[in-house]
């Protein structure tokens, strides 16, 4: 889910008063699919915010199904990021105005992040995985991407038993604050 920072604004008598990046309406963001098995296989060192170049009617149909970003990943080929692997259902109502629903879709990002992605993505082992999908404040359809080197078999399982002995503790202090 995207984060709200929270900084300070100067006003014009001098002050400072504490505003938050949120919409003057306050809509919620709306999660679309998240990619779990991502932060399974991958360390993730790096995330971005990207924009992503659709049709109306995948939109609409985002709307009504949700897509599966798990199985797909993106690639840099001529100065530009792709997402490879998404298949967007047509929407019911679209008609002509359907395109191929397992199509490459652009990603809008900055010439500057491209460049570090695609520089960071020569180095052996790394991936860039889509991590989150979904509608922003001014219900703009965005993907959460990060950079990734891929974890091997030991590191998963240091990792699951980090988390269950993590939950232990917690289920023992809660257990130990109840009396």
């Amino acid at each position: 889910m995207a984060k709200r920072k929270v900084f300070d604004v100067p006003r014009q008598d001098g002050h400072t008063k504490q505003a938050k990046t949120q919409s003057t309406k306050g809509r919620p963001i709306k999660v679309i699919a998240k990619n779990r098995v991502a932060r399974h296989d991958y360390d993730i060192s790096d995330t971005w915010e990207a924009g992503i170049q659709l049709t109306g009617a995948e939109v609409k149909s985002i709307r009504e199904h949700p897509c599966k970003i798990s199985d797909s990943f993106c690639i840099v080929r001529g100065g530009q990021v792709y997402l490879v692997g998404v298949h967007i259902h047509p929407y019911s109502n679209g008609g002509v105005w359907n395109v191929d629903p397992d199509r490459r879709r652009k990603l809008l990002l900055h010439r500057k992040q491209i460049n570090l992605i695609d520089q960071r993505l020569k180095t052996a082992g790394n991936a860039l995985v889509p991590l989150e999908m979904y509608f922003d404040e001014h219900n703009r359809v965005k993907l959460y991407v990060g950079l990734g080197k891929g974890k091997k078999l030991y590191d998963k399982r240091r990792d699951m038993a980090k988390r269950d002995s993590d939950r232990e503790i917690q289920r023992a202090l809660k257990e130990r604050s109840r009396y």
